[in-house]
């Protein structure tokens, strides 16, 4: 009996290391060929979805008659003081004769004679894609352009690109405290700020078709 035990006692350790042997070999196994499964099944995939890029949005998709840039009258309302109107006048026609030919409201040009200044106002900025506020002195002094920049924050919260501050003559601690969530471009070299007006504008309607051409699929 005595010889027994011990015989016992000293098998079991080596019966417990050939099962964790066995249980390593087979997880091991297990996991190699798991790893191979996921670098042969899983990682594809997921190498698939990162590596397909967005659909890209040309300017024929932008300019194609059934581009949802069609959806609204304008491209860009101009939001601005009567003091900066000869400025204004330079941006837009800027933006009018660029390639992409955007559609500008400008409000002593295509405002409605007749028409109540808060209704056109209002309909300028529902029927516009993106609005640029020139923030200038006249601005904030202007109690109609900070209704329209209210019109504007109110029908898109989020921004998404759609509201374009543009700073001109005002210290950043002026910059409305509306907008301030957003980032704004500033005005130093003009032509630079066209430019930037112009990408942004470019930007939000490539980003409008690439999501309507999403839905459609």
């Amino acid at each position: 009996a005595g010889w027994f035990r011990r015989l016992l006692h000293k098998s079991k350790p080596s019966l417990v290391e050939s099962n964790l042997h066995t249980r390593c070999s087979t997880s091991s196994s297990s996991s190699s060929s798991s790893s191979s499964a996921k670098s042969s099944s899983s990682s594809p995939s997921t190498n698939l979805v990162r590596s397909i890029p967005l659909s890209p949005v040309s300017l024929s998709d932008i300019n194609a008659s059934d581009s949802a840039r069609w959806n609204k009258s304008y491209d860009v309302c101009i939001c601005h003081s009567e003091v900066d109107l000869e400025l204004v006048e330079e941006l837009v026609s800027y933006l009018e004769g660029q390639p992409e030919s955007f559609r500008c409201f400008l409000q002593l040009r295509d405002a409605a004679p007749g028409s109540a200044v808060v209704t056109e106002l209002c309909d300028a900025v529902q029927n516009s894609h993106c609005w640029v506020m020139l923030i200038t002195p006249g601005f904030l002094q202007d109690p109609w352009c900070k209704y329209q920049m209210h019109q504007a924050l109110a029908e898109a919260p989020l921004a998404n690109g759609r509201t374009i501050p543009v700073l001109k003559g005002v210290d950043r601690k002026d910059y409305p405290k509306e907008l301030r969530n957003l980032y704004y471009i500033y005005m130093a070299l003009k032509e630079n700020s066209f430019r930037q007006i112009r990408d942004t504008v470019i930007r939000y309607l490539q980003e409008l078709c690439r999501s309507s051409m999403s839905r459609m699929e």
